[in-house]
């Protein structure tokens, strides 16, 4: 299972992983990002910070259907969407500004939290997302959400958590969960081999990865999941191990599971968040499209 990044030199690592070096106006992403999820949380129905666990980062936001779109008898489609930030930074709250073309498309939006490494393990962290989904499961319809109708989208780290949740044995956690609680889901410039990250000098002291967890959480080492579909997208101009990713994924789980692996021109590892928000992009349209698979 040895992986092209991990017979490279750590150099070579930094230089492929290391988003914010690619990219060096990231810090005004977080800015644009924090402003406008500012302004989203002021101007949207929204219930913030509800607990779906005992830790500090087990809460979640949701912002529901606009009005006129669902309706709790109906029930909207439900997109859950989780942050980046290599599981030891960024915040949901970061990242509000998605919920206004998705509420605005009928979608009720769920932005969860989780803890962050090195307090935590990855999958400790996967556990947490298992919590928080299953949370959705049984309180969305308190929001005009259709629990049936659930959708995973993820960032980076973030897309590697909806990967692993497509593959959730959800009935082994929980007797009263549905085999296939997560109907879909889209990875952005997902991660899905942690081979790679565990050798990366600038994360590694953070994620403290060992052997056996990355052989627990690496999607693409995991058998296909039975039910459902992945979109799996990257930014044309990411680095070439994020372009990997996103074709090895396709070609572990196969075309029928993941139908989609797209490198979406024009497009690098921040702004590839703002596409999902915007309605005339490509990345907004392949979201809807897997809400519209769930009714």
């Amino acid at each position: 299972m040895s992986t092209p990044g991990a017979q490279f030199d750590p150099v070579w690592l930094d230089r492929m992983y290391n988003n914010r070096e690619l990219v060096p106006d990231h810090a005004r992403y977080f800015a644009r990002w924090t402003e406008c999820s500012r302004l989203a949380r002021q101007n949207l129905d929204c219930d913030l910070d509800l607990p779906y666990g005992e830790s500090a980062g087990e809460k979640l936001d949701v912002f529901p259907a606009a009005r006129g779109r669902a309706s709790k008898r109906s029930g909207a489609p439900v997109l859950v969407f989780i942050h980046g930030g290599y599981w030891r930074s960024l915040d949901k709250a970061e990242h509000s500004f998605l919920a206004p073309s998705l509420t605005a498309a009928g979608a009720c939006v769920v932005l969860p939290n989780y803890d962050l490494c090195p307090a935590v393990t990855i999958p400790e962290i996967t556990l947490q997302m298992v919590k928080a989904l299953a949370w959705t499961y049984r309180h969305v319809a308190e929001f005009g959400g259709d629990p049936n109708r659930i959708t995973v989208v993820g960032h980076s780290a973030g897309g590697h958590l909806a990967a692993m949740l497509l593959v959730c044995q959800w009935q082994q956690w929980a007797a009263d969960l549905p085999a296939d609680l997560v109907k879909n889901a889209l990875s952005m410039s997902g991660l899905y081999e942690l081979e790679s990250i565990m050798h990366t000098p600038f994360v590694k002291d953070d994620l403290r990865l060992t052997p056996a967890q990355v052989l627990q959480s690496s999607p693409a080492w995991l058998s296909a999941p039975r039910h459902g579909q992945l979109y799996s997208v990257a930014g044309a101009e990411e680095s070439a191990e994020f372009l990997r990713h996103n074709k090895l994924i396709q070609t572990a789980w196969c075309n029928q599971v993941v139908p989609v692996s797209e490198a979406l021109p024009g497009l690098n590892h921040f702004s590839i968040v703002d596409a999902l928000a915007e309605p005339t992009h490509r990345l907004h349209a392949l979201a809807l499209q897997l809400l519209k698979k769930t009714a």
